[in-house]
């Protein structure tokens, strides 16, 4: 398991590599730059600048530079947010982005799996299609459509929850960017939950288990639910990194300061540096759960085993 560990880190190398070295020339190669605005500089003053920060430099040479400073964890200084480095940034973002993570994936797992598995039970009948009809409205429907509708049912019409703003994370402002950030997910992991399960509950072993007499709940929890869910946990290690990092448009919408609306912001200043942080945070944090999840699945089925 060590030995099968350490090689998948060292193949994630050559991976972070080449993702880095795209969106660096991408970023380049974007019209405009981080000091251009509504106000025209001084070209003195943007010289100053662009000389600070070595942005008169070829571009090879300050992907180089950079470089180099990433092997020695420095991320760089930050553009626009002008007292701050990006490993600060991306500190005090992340928190904030895992926290929300962590409820809308625990919140997709509590209704997706039990949808998929009485669905998959009760195939064909009506109370399959209605989940999985409400499951495709669910990926059809973009977050950025349902956090909006949510946000002016409950929050402008009803009044019950507020509609924007962090407040150190109190349950108020945490139900409606979760349920936003989740519906898609329980849409998904409802289908594959159905789908896995219909598939192993035609196995052999389970066809084994019922002429053994065990009852159905026994078999369903005990000898089918694991091998169900292995689609399910390969789906969640890219889901949750992209719910983590990636809930731009949730964390704009309700103005949560977390790292996809530090993204966002950096995108549109043209903020190299804090792009390029996100980009090799949010690699890592990939490659590290995708490898998680691999692990996990000795642990759920038996047959699956990594030689040392």
């Amino acid at each position: 398991m060590l030995r099968y560990t350490l090689k998948r880190l060292l193949q994630a190398i050559p991976t972070l590599l080449i993702v880095i070295t795209l969106s660096f020339f991408l970023m380049h190669l974007a019209p405009g730059g981080p000091f251009d605005g509504e106000r025209q500089l001084p070209p003195e003053i943007e010289a100053n600048l662009m000389a600070n920060y070595h942005l008169d430099e070829p571009v090879w040479k300050q992907y180089l530079n950079y470089m180099g400073n990433l092997l020695q964890g420095d991320l760089g200084p930050s553009f626009k947010y002008k007292d701050f480095s990006v490993t600060e940034l991306v500190a005090q973002g992340f928190p904030v982005s895992l926290e929300l993570g962590i409820w809308a994936v625990g919140l997709a797992l509590l209704i997706g799996l039990p949808l998929g598995v009485i669905a998959a039970l009760r195939r064909n009948s009506t109370i399959d299609y209605l989940v999985m009809g409400t499951a495709l409205a669910g990926v059809a429907i973009p977050n950025f459509v349902i956090a909006p509708l949510l946000a002016l049912v409950f929050g402008v019409f009803l009044g019950w929850l507020p509609v924007g703003g962090w407040n150190e994370g109190a349950w108020p402002n945490l139900v409606l960017p979760v349920v936003a950030l989740s519906i898609q997910q329980i849409a998904y992991i409802a289908r594959m939950m159905r789908a896995s399960m219909i598939e192993v509950l035609g196995s052999h072993f389970i066809r084994t288990a019922r002429a053994k007499g065990l009852a159905e709940t026994e078999v369903i929890w005990r000898h089918a639910m694991r091998p169900a869910m292995l689609p399910v946990v390969s789906y969640l290690g890219p889901a949750i990194a992209g719910i983590i990092t990636g809930s731009v448009v949730i964390e704009q919408i309700f103005g949560i300061p977390g790292i996809g609306r530090y993204f966002v912001q950096a995108a549109l200043n043209r903020d190299y540096t804090l792009v390029m942080g996100t980009v090799v945070f949010y690699g890592a944090l990939i490659v590290l759960l995708n490898l998680l999840v691999d692990l996990l699945y000795s642990a759920l089925d038996p047959q699956i085993r990594y030689d040392d």
